[in-house]
């Protein structure tokens, strides 16, 4: 599981700061009584790993749903820098061709990592699917080819608009083939956006694979405009994931969590630094100095990919209580932390004593996929929100679905 690491620069040298997994004051040290104990602590990420971040469809007004000659459809979407859309439907006049882009879809992003917008009608190909002879309508059993002397960008209009704000494309198809010798109209069609892992997209082939055999699911787009097959496969392989970052752990003594505060707005010690980019530096060197915090732990000194655990051994006494903070790589400013006081001497499991926070600094975008995220190299956009559980204008897995926290 390896190939799934968040990539920022940010994050890379942040977590070179974890060189102490234990940081307790050396007074604190020559305090520790009898009854002093260890405990070790584990955030596991558990998320499973799906190929798309989004998908969806698209079909015609009319009845039945196909896009006629003149006619447009349009589809919203998030991306970052090194993802890209990838769409599909049939050319009707045919027996089994249909429009896609290259693989792994229409790029959306230029080399410096600047939104491409416009007419990327280019990006579009006319293929056969192999599965029919063009002419007798035989069933055949031929690779997938890009379909010869035919235009398709002459058939198809591609528009992309761009929202930097909440990192949203727009793709508007327009079916241009009316008067031309290819006159056709175009089926319902399917969409999806490839997750990316921090270094490559976990699909980089959605749909088809080009001069290799088709598929069932793309072959009943090709042959009948028929999108069922294929929309079940991408529901069931479309879904949020995400790293975690190192993860920080406080023992400290009182009522009030040294991390955060619900309904506040961020203190600045640094818990800012570790819910847009991971970086655990300043709010490890911030603690350390709190009267009530006896101890600060770092676990872990990378980014923790799907499948993956971090532990760290912590000091305590009677009376000590643990907090920690972690992360969700994935997102603008999100982190996952204990909503409740946990008692350090506790042992088990404590995801159901986790929670996922919006730290209010950073506008959201899609998670996983907007380019003002850490995993793309970005910077969030300033906003000054007091920190709030997050909601469900986003499909995230339940926590318990994305990491778990045990302490032995």
């Amino acid at each position: 599981m390896n190939r799934f690491i968040f990539r920022t620069s940010v994050l890379a040298a942040a977590t070179l700061a974890a060189f102490t997994l234990s940081s307790c004051r050396d007074s604190d040290n020559a305090m520790m009584t009898d009854t002093a104990f260890q405990r070790t602590i584990t955030f596991e990420n558990i998320v499973t790993p799906k190929d798309f971040v989004q998908s969806g469809s698209f079909q015609g007004t009319g009845t039945p749903p196909v896009i006629m000659p003149g006619q447009s459809v349009s589809v919203t979407f998030s991306a970052g820098k090194a993802q890209a859309l990838m769409f599909a439907t049939m050319y009707g006049a045919s027996k089994d061709w249909f429009f896609a882009s290259q693989q792994p879809g229409i790029k959306l992003f230029d080399a410096n990592g600047n939104a491409i917008t416009g007419d990327v009608s280019s990006s579009v190909r006319l293929w056969d699917n192999g599965t029919k002879n063009d002419t007798t309508g035989q069933a055949e059993n031929k690779p997938v080819m890009q379909v010869p002397n035919v235009n398709a960008s002459q058939l198809m209009k591609l528009n992309l608009s761009y929202n930097d704000v909440s990192s949203e494309f727009t793709l508007t198809i327009t079916n241009t083939s009316g008067g031309t010798a290819n006159e056709t109209p175009f089926s319902p069609g399917v969409w999806a956006v490839s997750n990316y892992n921090g270094s490559q997209l976990l699909n980089s082939a959605p749909f088809f694979t080009p001069n290799a055999l088709s598929n069932p699911e793309i072959t009943d787009i090709a042959q009948m405009g028929n999108i069922s097959k294929m929309i079940t496969k991408l529901n069931a392989n479309t879904g949020i994931m995400t790293g975690l970052s190192p993860a920080l752990v406080v023992v400290y003594r009182g009522n009030k969590n040294p991390i955060y505060e619900l309904g506040k707005s961020d203190s600045g010690i640094g818990l800012k630094d570790i819910a847009q980019f991971g970086n655990v530096t300043k709010l490890q060197n911030s603690l350390k100095f709190l009267s009530d915090v006896k101890g600060v732990y770092v676990a872990g000194s990378a980014p923790v990919a799907p499948g993956s655990k971090v532990t760290t051994s912590f000091n305590a006494e009677p009376g000590d209580k643990i907090a920690y903070v972690t992360m969700f790589g994935f997102s603008n400013d999100w982190f996952y932390a204990n909503e409740q006081n946990i008692d350090a001497n506790t042992k088990g499991d404590l995801s159901s004593k986790t929670s996922l926070f919006d730290s209010g600094t950073g506008i959201d975008q899609y998670p996983g996929a907007g380019n003002h995220q850490a995993l793309f190299g970005g910077t969030p956009q300033s906003e000054n929100m007091v920190i709030s559980k997050v909601g469900t204008q986003y499909p995230v897995p339940a926590v318990q679905n994305v990491i778990k926290v045990t302490i032995n």
